[in-house]
């Protein structure tokens, strides 16, 4: 049995440092893109991303068995995921591989100044069948479900159901544009979800609450046992547990790349829940990874082991 499966894309990643040249300011404060120009690139930077192979990587670096459920294609890119999936001690029985697909691939536009932009070209991350999941295999303690659309997001309202009905836990992270298509478009995942984790941003667009404490609630009543939501930029975070609101804000360092924050806080969370079954410990622990995460390049490269974390929260 796995301590946790996680639901996800695997992507190559891109990071692009453009300095102060991609976004110019003009006059009236506005900001433009100098299109029709090349523009000069001061570092480039490869690695792997997805939320699923994310979050699978740092369940792992974390002390839990972990497998990770997904659809690759078969060239270049696809063996480069799997690999680092081996290295990382994270089973990959479960992907599904097809020769008509292609692994998905972001390109991460860094700008001096401003968030980073991301071209997402998601490739069979989007086609992930029901029919393509070997049921018997899926066996654990968690289901950890990052955002999936098109197909695969089908696939993933029918896997939860099917997990619930297992015994096994479920972790949802949606993602902004599947928050936009607001509470009705994801009620069936979030019903059988048990941990919801979400920024404030996304919270608003299934609530349509500008309050952090109505959100949670309001969010928790659709049937999450936990409900938790990131505030980025503050450094803060809140929880809901159906009986009292948690609350933690931490003074961060100074990001470098912010691409697998929400990634690195989520699973690390999960994390502190599985072996403490603590609130407040799940929110240091979350924190300590993320902010090691945002200050270097790449959503795995500076996640932290078990050691490593215990040593951050000390």
């Amino acid at each position: 049995m796995y301590d946790v499966i996680t639901v996800g894309s695997g992507t190559i990643d891109v990071f692009m440092d453009t300095g102060s040249r991609l976004f110019q300011r003009v006059k009236g404060g506005n900001v433009h893109v100098p299109f029709g120009s090349k523009i000069l690139v001061d570092a480039m930077n490869t690695s792997t991303g997805g939320g699923g192979t994310n979050t699978a990587v740092s369940l792992s670096r974390l002390g839990l068995k972990v497998a990770w459920l997904g659809k690759i294609g078969k060239g270049t890119n696809s063996e480069r995921l799997l690999k680092e999936m081996e290295k990382e001690k994270v089973d990959t029985s479960l992907v599904r591989r097809d020769m008509k697909s292609r692994t998905g691939y972001s390109v991460i536009l860094d700008a001096k100044g401003y968030d980073r932009t991301i071209l997402v070209f998601k490739g069979s991350n989007d086609d992930l069948g029901w029919n393509e999941i070997n049921k018997s295999k899926i066996n654990a303690k968690w289901m950890y479900c990052s955002s999936m659309i098109g197909k695969s997001f089908k696939t993933l309202e029918k896997l939860v159901v099917f997990a619930r009905k297992k015994g096994i836990k479920v972790a949802f992270n949606p993602s902004s544009y599947q928050a936009k298509k607001g509470a009705g478009f994801l009620k069936n995942v979030i019903k059988n979800t048990n941990l919801l984790v979400m920024n404030d941003e996304e919270a608003g667009y299934l609530t349509k609450e500008k309050s952090i404490e109505k959100s949670l609630k309001k969010l928790a009543s659709m049937g999450p046992e936990f409900v938790v939501i990131t505030l980025g930029p503050k450094k803060k975070v809140y929880v809901y547990n159906q009986k009292k609101i948690y609350k933690m804000a931490v003074k961060a360092k100074k990001a470098v790349e912010a691409t697998g924050a929400g990634d690195s806080f989520a699973s690390a969370f999960l994390a502190g829940i599985i072996r403490k079954n603590d609130i407040n410990f799940a929110l240091k622990l979350g924190f300590a990874n993320a902010e090691s995460v945002v200050t270097h390049y790449g959503a795995k490269n500076k996640l932290l082991t078990w050691n490593q974390a215990m040593k951050k929260i000390k």
